[in-house]
């Protein structure tokens, strides 16, 4: 199993960002797919998470309304799509599943948002 994110970067207070996470190793289509966070100094929180067909999703309330988690199936990859960002989404964005009694993680991606 294989999760590669990508998409991050240096944005504008206000600003958008879309994160993906490209998944290899295993039958995405068959499993749920989350993001995750970690500010510097902070636990590592759950941003969103989406179900295995994209028919259902959930979110954080500090990103809500803000975040949208999306999947291609057909292209094995799950995006976050961030929007008027403040500050305090700094962080580190993490890809996540689990199979089985298994939970997998990518390496993360560096999202700074700062004027």
């Amino acid at each position: 199993v294989q999760l590669v994110e990508s998409g991050g970067g240096l944005v504008q207070p206000g600003g958008s960002l879309r994160l993906s996470c490209a998944a290899s190793g295993f039958t995405f289509s068959n499993y749920a797919m989350n993001w995750y966070r970690q500010a510097p100094g902070k636990e590592r929180e759950l941003v969103a998470l989406i179900t295995s067909t994209g028919g259902s999703s959930d979110y954080a309330d500090s990103v809500k309304g803000r975040f949208i988690i999306s999947r291609d199936n057909a292209k094995n990859t799950v995006y976050l799509q961030m929007n008027s960002l403040k500050p305090e989404d700094t962080a580190v964005y993490y890809c996540y599943t689990y199979i089985g009694r298994n939970t997998y993680w990518g390496q993360g991606t560096q999202v700074t948002v700062s004027s």
